[in-house]
């Protein structure tokens, strides 16, 4: 926290100066009821002493009201994090077609739908999403845009194909956000409002570029990758007698079963090379947690606003609490 007018901070020495007050009342007070008691008040004494704490609280709640009062004064600025402007993310998945594997119940594509389902719920409305799938090839298949439903429609056109081409993916979608933010202004950091989130359950196996010339491309644009590492180490997938892929991803009749493993390393070595961040996913629940975090914070920018108006609001409240306090009391504000 900081302070717009920081030497306005001396208003806390009232702080101070009215506990002193309220203590030589207090002093003054216990005098007179010594000087003349009667059984009345020496009632109200001994019942005090047994309750000494309440008699504090109204005075307790004054003096937090005049500090935030005091703080008020002086302008206090918080560093924020909010929903940038013109913010623009791209959800790029991986279709091929190991994402038919089933140790990601249902299927690995189908718990990644569902989470990109989440992720559309819980990013910022104003923030557009855009969708783009790669297998052999990369495609676009939802231009960034506001409109969940069309985002969702995309989602649900997901399905699997054959390659895995992670480079050439990274460099459609860095072209996509930068067709979508334009000439928004870079942040302090030098980044652009925008970010791709990635999602793979293998190594590249197709393309032209490699991952790492695709996260060049993303560095150099000031994007950040943020990866997702979807599957188990143990994952399978079947394949039928006459080479198709068995039904579910089973054997088929006669059909054999082939490891499909994730390449965590590649995934991580993209997030570090554009300052985003990587995770594992070994189930759905896992995948749906990651893509909510993300969408919660994701898209966003750190901005110092001026809070003022909650100090003056939070005195405001300790005030009446204050007040209130002393009437059920029966105790006197200094």
């Amino acid at each position: 926290m900081s302070f717009g007018t920081p030497w306005l901070l001396v208003a806390l020495l009232i702080v101070p100066a009215v506990l002193g007050l309220a203590l030589w009342f207090e002093r003054r007070r216990t005098r007179y009821a010594v000087a003349f008691t009667n059984l009345d008040l020496l009632a109200s004494v001994v019942a005090e002493r047994r309750r000494p704490w309440r008699r504090w609280i109204p005075l307790a709640l004054f003096l937090v009201a005049l500090v935030a009062a005091s703080a008020a004064l002086a302008r206090p600025r918080l560093n924020l994090s909010v929903p940038s402007n013109r913010a623009t993310v791209v959800l790029l998945v991986d279709v091929s077609g190991s994402m038919r594997a089933s140790d990601v119940k249902p299927t690995r594509l189908g718990a990644a739908q569902h989470a990109m389902d989440v992720f559309s719920q819980k990013v910022p409305k104003g923030v557009k999403v855009g969708l783009v799938s790669f297998s052999t090839g990369p495609n676009v298949l939802v231009t960034p845009t506001t409109d969940r439903e069309v985002l969702q429609e995309g989602i649900d056109l997901l399905a699997p194909e054959a390659g895995t081409a992670i480079g050439d993916g990274l460099g459609v979608a860095v072209s996509v956000v930068k067709a979508s933010v334009g000439d928004a202004p870079r942040g302090k950091d030098g980044k652009l409002p925008g970010a791709i989130v990635l999602l793979s359950d293998g190594a590249q196996t197709r393309g032209v570029l490699t991952p790492l010339q695709g996260a060049a491309r993303a560095r150099n644009a000031g994007i950040r990758v943020f990866t997702v590492v979807l599957g188990t180490d143990h994952g399978t997938l079947g394949f039928g007698p006459f080479g198709g892929y068995g039904f579910g991803g089973g054997f088929g009749n006669g059909g054999r079963r082939f490891p499909v493993r994730p390449d965590p390393v590649t995934l991580a070595a993209i997030a570090h090379a554009t300052d985003g961040q990587t995770y594992r996913a070994t189930t759905a629940a896992k995948i749906d947690s990651i893509y909510k975090q993300l969408g919660k914070s994701i898209a966003h920018h750190s901005a110092t606003r001026e809070v003022s108006s909650w100090f003056s609001g939070l005195a405001a409240l300790l005030l009446i609490g204050s007040l209130g306090a002393a009437r059920l009391t029966g105790e006197r504000l200094p």
